[in-house]
Formats: C-alpha cells, sequence, structure tokens
C-alpha cells in the first residue's frame, strides 16, 4: 500500500498514534492468525473485575466496580455522562492504570507487563472513529493492520468492509465521509484482529435507523461466533435490544443482572387502565377489589394498579369498572422498560448523595 504522507504527518480525527510496544508488521511476535479460536478456552469468562477503582487526584472516575462477562455475551454498560464508563473501558483497555483493585482481561491479568499481550486479544472502538482523514477507507484499515502485525491485511480490510457494508466505499475519502459513515468504518477497524473482546462506545452514535439495524445484525452475528461485546450506550432501547445483561454504574456499580431480572426487583405487578373519561371516584372503586393494594394516575383517564396478581386482579378490576359505567378502553400489565430501571437507580443515586 502507498500511503499519501507518512502516518505521523497525517491529521487524524481524534486518532490514535502508534504505541511505542505495539507489534509492527513483520514483527516475530505471535501472530493474531496464530491464536486459539474464539471461544476455545476452557474458561469461558472473558471479564473478571474485581473492586477496580480509577482516581485521579481528589476526583473519583469510578470505585469498588465488581462484574464478570462471559465469552459471547453482550454486556451493556449504562450511565449518565461522567459516571466513569469511559474511563472503565479506558482502564480494562490497558490505556490507563487503575488506582487499586485487580482485573482479568481475555484471561490475562490486568498488569503494565501484560498491556501488548491484552491489546493483541481486545479492539476498542471509541466515540470519536479515530480516523486518518486523508486516506482511504482502505488505507486506513490498512494502515492499522499493518500497524498491529496482521497477516492477509488485505483480505482482512475487505472481509471488515464488508461486514459493515462499505466494501464500494473503500477507495472514498474518510475526510469526505458522513459522521455515521465514519461511525462504520470505525466498526471495521475494530473487526480486523478477530479480537475476543470488544469494546464499543456508542457504536450507533450518527447512524440511521437502517445502518443502526446493520449494526446490530453484526453485534449478535458475533455473539454467536463467541466474541464478547462490552456496550456502552446511551440508547436504552438499544441495550434493552442487544443485551444479555446490563450494568447501571454512576461513579459507583448500582446495579447488574438482566433487564426483565433488573425490571422484577425494582417494580412490583401492576396494571394499567384507561378509560375515555376521567373515573369521578376511583379510589372508591379501586379500594372495593382485593387485588389492587394501591393505585395513582398520572393523566386523566389513565391508571396504574400497584396488585397482587395480575390474572386476578384484571376480572375483579372489569367487572369493578363496568358496574359503575366506566366506558373502559384498555386492561393490560404496566410494562417497565430498562429506561424506567435506568431513570429510577439513577434518581435514587442522586437522592442518596443529596442527604
Amino acid at each position: 500500500m502507498t500511503l499519501r504522507k507518512k502516518p505521523t504527518d497525517i491529521e487524524a480525527e481524534g486518532g490514535p498514534k502508534p504505541e511505542p510496544n505495539a507489534p509492527r508488521s513483520g514483527a516475530r511476535t505471535q501472530a493474531i492468525d496464530d491464536a486459539p479460536v474464539l471461544g476455545g478456552t476452557t474458561d469461558h469468562t472473558a471479564l473478571v473485575v474485581n473492586r477496580l477503582t480509577k482516581r485521579f487526584g481528589e476526583r473519583t472516575a469510578f470505585t469498588d466496580v465488581s462484574f464478570q462477562v462471559a465469552y459471547g455475551e453482550v454486556f451493556g454498560f449504562l450511565g449518565p455522562n461522567g459516571a466513569g464508563k469511559t474511563t472503565t473501558v479506558r482502564t480494562l483497555g490497558t490505556l490507563i492504570a487503575p488506582t487499586s483493585g485487580s482485573a482479568i482481561v481475555a484471561g490475562i491479568p490486568l498488569k503494565p507487563e501484560n498491556g501488548v499481550e491484552i491489546r493483541r486479544s481486545i479492539s476498542v472502538m471509541p466515540e470519536a472513529p479515530g480516523l486518518y482523514l486523508r486516506l482511504t477507507v482502505a488505507e486506513n484499515l490498512q494502515y492499522f493492520a499493518a500497524l498491529y502485525g496482521l497477516r492477509q491485511a488485505g483480505k482482512r480490510t475487505r472481509d471488515a468492509l464488508d461486514a459493515v457494508n462499505l466494501g464500494d466505499r473503500a477507495g472514498d475519502l474518510c475526510g469526505r465521509l458522513s459522521k455515521g459513515l465514519r461511525q462504520r468504518v470505525g466498526l471495521a477497524r475494530t473487526l480486523l484482529s478477530d479480537p475476543k473482546i470488544m469494546f464499543l462506545d456508542e457504536p450507533t452514535s450518527g447512524l440511521d435507523p437502517v445502518a443502526a439495524h446493520e449494526a446490530h445484525e453484526l453485534i449478535n452475528g458475533l455473539r454467536q461466533r463467541g466474541v464478547t461485546i462490552f456496550l456502552t450506550t446511551h440508547r436504552l432501547e438499544e441495550a434493552e435490544k442487544l443485551c444479555d445483561r446490563v450494568a447501571i454504574l454512576n461513579t459507583t456499580l448500582r446495579s447488574i443482572g438482566r433487564p426483565a431480572e433488573l425490571r422484577d426487583q425494582l417494580f412490583k405487578n401492576g396494571l394499567l387502565v384507561k378509560t375515555l373519561a376521567p373515573l369521578t371516584d376511583p379510589d372508591r372503586i379501586f379500594s372495593g377489589v382485593t387485588a389492587v393494594k394501591g393505585w395513582r394516575s398520572e393523566d386523566p383517564g389513565s391508571y396504574e394498579l400497584s396488585i397482587t396478581d395480575p390474572r386476578s386482579a384484571a376480572p375483579e378490576v372489569t367487572r369493578a369498572l363496568v358496574a359503575v359505567g366506566a366506558d373502559v378502553l384498555s386492561i393490560c400489565e404496566a410494562q417497565h422498560s430498562l429506561e424506567d430501571v435506568y431513570l429510577e437507580l439513577v434518581d435514587e443515586y442522586v437522592e442518596a448523595r443529596r442527604q
């Protein structure tokens, strides 16, 4: 590949610079091609994090964080701005050292002397894709493939671009691409080395719905191949759709589990009742139903009931409403989204900090 300029002379859009210890093309160190097949290890745990903490002087980015992630799992890492998500990824990706605690990444202890070995097993896609804007799409990928000593750079580049449906844009300059297309190039770059763990920071930021759907399909395909996806996102509906489990971080780990489990832990059984017109005396109606423990209404004609059992409560509530002549539009089980869980946990944290 002939580059127009030396990479160090080319302005990068927040692009990473070559690391002093990164393997160069032709390096005699273990090549990615020689790595074991994904998921072939006897240990099915991709990440083990134990009481990890990072402080910058007096400021704490995150503290006492512990969790485990399995190979082939899509693990969502959620939290508000400033919660410590990106710092956690940078720490696990060996870009910064933790203040205390320990971790094992792809079976390798998180220690300074293991940094190069860990980086051969992972890939990191930041929110800003960090591309060299005066190089073409293909030249960007071939440069990074050569920088890290990957064999068959041309084939890897073609396969990665085909995976994100950018094969026909290989010759385009990255500086002329839209933000969404640059995100897709950044995602292709993370695929070059067939990583065991992929850290994706807002991978669908700036993508249109069709491109975002394609990215979701790609993530699901990687999961089936045994690749671990560590996903940070502000799109809660995306996390609910893709993630096997989610962790909610706000400096400390607030909760971790499957979305359905978190909903069950935080919210009781409920019925959502909607009527054509507001009820004249809802307290009298609902208090007469034995299965209803309480109710609330935020909009006229809409009532959320706290109940013991949806199957027994729904018929009783229906009969009570019909008895008073109410025009019932719908009665259904109240569904809480991952967004409801997220807001509940973040609000609890904020209230606790104020006390």
